[in-house]
C-alpha cells in the first residue's frame, strides 16, 4: 500500500501551487499572478503530522476551465487522472472572488466522485467566518478558511484532513531513492513524449506547442527493482526569446534540476540537428560535470541520406563532449526508448565509482610515459601522484610541483587518458591540482658573521666594476 494521496483542484489562480509549496515546505511549484501557470500534475511526499508520523503525497494540478482549446483540454485530462489517484480532494476557491459559475461547474463534477472532499477557501487572511457564508451553496459542506500565502489556517486544515486519510503503517514509509535523470532540450523536441513512453502512461502534458512544460516535474518510478526519478524540464530557449517572467523562472528551475541530477539526457531534434542553443546546453552540462548521453529524437522521419548527413554533422559539433554516446530514437512510436536504461544505469555507476589510489597511479605512470608534462615558463611540471577526492563527477586531485599553470591541452590529454583507461561511459572527470608547499617559502635566512663579511667583499668588488 502506498502513501495516501491528497489532490489540489480548482480553477486557475486560486492558490493551489501556493498551498502545495506551503504543505511541502518548498518552492517546488512555480507561483505567479500569471493565470494557468501550472499545466502538469506535480507530486511531493510530505510529513503532515509529527505526533502520528502521518505521511501523504500531495498532487498539484493545473487550473480547470470551461475553455475548449488544446492546452485546457490537456490540463483537464491531467486533473481527471489525478482525481482517480487521490484519497482526499482539496477543492480550492478564492474568498476574494466569491462563488463564480466555474466554481459551481467544478463542484457539480466533484460531487459525483466517491471521494473525501474538503472545500478550501483560500486568500481569507482575516479568517472571518462571514467570508465562508456564500460558499455553502457549492454543496460540499463547511468551507475551511485559510491563507496559503501567509500560512494561516493550515494547521486546522491538516487536523480536518487526518481522520479522512486511509491508515498506513509508519514502517511502510520509505524515502524514495534512486537515479535522478534530468531530460533537457530545447522546446518541442519531444522531452515529455519520451518520459510518457518510458513510464507507459500520459504522466506529463504533451501538445505540439512549444513551451507546454513550464515547471520541472519530478516523477519517481521503479523498473526491474531499480528506483529512478525522471525530471521533465522546461525547454530552454535563447535569452532573447524569453519574454515572460514565468519562462525565465522555468529556466532557473531547469538549471536547478541539472544540479540535482545524476544523469542527463539531452534530447535533440533529428531534423534541426545541433543548434546554437543545444551547444549552450551542452556547455552547461559539461560545466556541471554531469553524466550525459544524447538522444536524437524523430529519427524515423528521415530518409537514408538525411540520416548520414545528421551523423556526419554530429561528429563535428559534439567533439567537445566526445565522452557522451549518441542514441537514435522515436519517442512518439517508442522505437529505441527501451534501450536507454542500459546507458542510464552504466552512467550512474561510472559517475559514482570509487577507484583505488594504486590503480590511478598506475594509469598516471602510463600517461607520463606516453606524454611527459610540458615545461611552463622554463620549468617542467612534475606530477608525483594522484588520488580520487570526489564523485558525481569522479574528481581526481594531482599532486606535484609547479602545477598552477597546467596547459589546457595537457589537461585534455590527462582527462581523455583516464576516461579511456577507466573505461568510463558517458561520464566526464574533474581534475584538480595541488602543488607541494615549500617549507622555506616565508623563512628568512639568517647569515653568520663570516657570511656577512663575504657578502660585503663581493659588494665592493661589484661596485668597482
Amino acid at each position: 500500500m502506498g502513501l495516501p494521496i491528497i489532490c489540489l483542484v480548482g480553477r486557475p489562480n486560486v492558490g493551489k501551487s501556493t498551498l502545495f509549496n506551503r504543505l511541502s515546505h518548498s518552492c517546488q511549484a512555480l507561483v505567479s499572478d500569471f493565470e494557468g501557470l501550472t499545466r502538469d500534475r506535480q507530486y511531493v511526499e510530505v510529513l503532515l503530522d509529527d505526533d502520528t508520523q502521518t505521511f501523504a503525497t500531495i498532487i498539484d494540478t493545473g487550473g480547470l476551465t470551461n475553455k475548449n482549446n488544446l492546452v485546457d483540454s490537456g490540463i483537464q485530462s491531467q486533473v481527471l487522472n489525478a482525481l482517480e489517484e487521490s484519497d482526499v480532494i482539496y477543492f480550492m476557491v478564492s474568498s476574494r472572488d466569491g462563488v463564480i459559475g466555474l466554481d459551481l461547474e467544478i463542484a457539480a463534477r466533484l460531487r459525483k466522485l466517491k471521494k473525501e472532499i474538503i472545500l478550501v477557501c483560500n486568500k481569507a487572511e482575516s479568517l472571518n467566518p462571514t467570508l465562508a457564508a456564500e460558499f455553502f451553496e457549492l454543496g460540499l459542506g463547511e468551507p475551511m478558511l485559510i491563507s496559503a500565502e501567509h500560512g494561516q489556517g493550515i494547521a486546522d486544515l491538516i487536523d480536518a484532513t487526518l481522520p479522512l486519510l486511509p491508515q498506513i503503517a509508519v514502517e511502510e514509509v520509505e524515502e524514495v531513492e534512486g537515479i535522478a535523470v534530468a531530460v533537457l532540450g530545447r522546446p518541442n523536441v519531444g522531452k515529455s513524449t519520451l518520459i510518457n513512453h518510458i513510464l507507459g502512461q500520459e504522466r506529463v502534458l504533451v501538445i505540439d506547442l512549444p513551451g507546454t512544460t513550464r515547471d520541472s516535474i519530478y516523477i519517481p518510478f521503479e523498473r526491474k527493482g531499480q528506483k529512478y526519478t525522471l525530471i521533465d524540464t522546461a525547454g530552454i530557449r535563447r535569452k532573447r526569446s524569453t519574454h515572460e517572467k514565468v519562462e525565465i523562472f522555468s529556466i532557473i528551475k531547469a538549471i536547478d534540476a541539472l544540479e540535482r541530477a545524476h544523469v542527463v539526457i539531452l534530447v535533440l531534434d533529428a531534423k534541426t540537428g545541433v543548434t546554437e542553443q543545444d551547444a549552450t546546453l551542452l556547455g552547461m552540462i559539461s560545466d556541471k560535470g554531469r553524466a550525459l548521453f544524447i538522444v536524437i529524437n524523430k529519427w524515423d522521419g528521415l530518409d537514408g541520406y538525411q540520416k548520414q548527413e545528421v551523423k556526419r554533422k554530429l561528429e563535428v559539433k559534439l567533439s567537445f563532449v566526445n565522452y557522451a554516446s549518441v542514441h537514435y530514437i522515436s519517442a512518439l512510436h517508442g522505437s529505441g526508448v527501451g534501450k536507454l536504461f542500459a546507458p542510464i544505469n552504466q552512467s550512474y555507476q561510472n559517475a559514482g565509482e570509487q577507484y583505488p589510489t594504486s590503480v590511478l597511479n598506475k594509469i598516471l605512470e602510463k600517461a607520463n610515459q606516453g606524454h611527459q608534462p610540458p615545461p611552463v615558463k622554463g620549468r617542467r611540471l612534475k606530477i608525483k601522484y594522484v588520488n580520487q577526492t570526489g564523485v558525481f563527477p569522479p574528481t581526481f586531485t594531482f599532486h606535484g610541483n609547479h602545477l598552477k599553470n597546467v596547459p589546457n591541452a595537457y589537461e585534455r590529454y590527462l582527462k581523455n587518458f583516464f576516461i579511456n583507461a577507466l573505461k568510463l561511459t558517458n561520464t566526464p572527470i574533474k581534475i584538480e591540482y595541488k602543488s607541494g608547499n615549500n617549507p622555506f617559502k616565508d623563512r628568512k635566512n639568517i647569515l653568520n658573521a663570516r657570511q656577512i663579511a663575504k657578502k660585503r667583499r663581493l659588494m665592493k668588488f661589484v661596485k668597482k666594476r
